[in-house]
């Protein structure tokens, strides 16, 4: 199980890395972008061009686990296959958590 997080060595900045840069790959069904609105409490139109803003800046956390990114903001996680860059959901993050 791999752990990746913007913090520390060079493979992990690398790794990093490969997911904003392939930023431009991120897609999601219809039915992800109404689950990613009704989880954030959102009402964005273009769930993707949202999520991509979130995950570029450099605040979030980005950590792989397995087949998954994660991308952590100071409020919320997203969830995004590793392989097809696929957004997954989202989800509010409590302080602390």
């Amino acid at each position: 199980q791999e752990t990746v997080w913007r913090i520390g060595g060079k493979e992990k900045i690398e790794q990093e890395n490969l997911l904003l840069q392939n930023l431009d790959q991120l897609h999601t069904t219809a039915m992800g972008a109404e689950r990613i609105r009704r989880n954030l409490q959102i009402r964005e139109e273009d769930v993707v061009g949202w999520c991509r803003k979130q995950i570029a800046s450099p605040q979030t956390k980005i950590q792989r686990k397995g087949k998954n990114w994660y991308a952590l903001t100071e409020d919320c996680r997203i969830t995004i296959n590793a392989h097809s860059y696929t957004l997954i959901t989202a989800h509010r993050e409590k302080a602390g958590d």
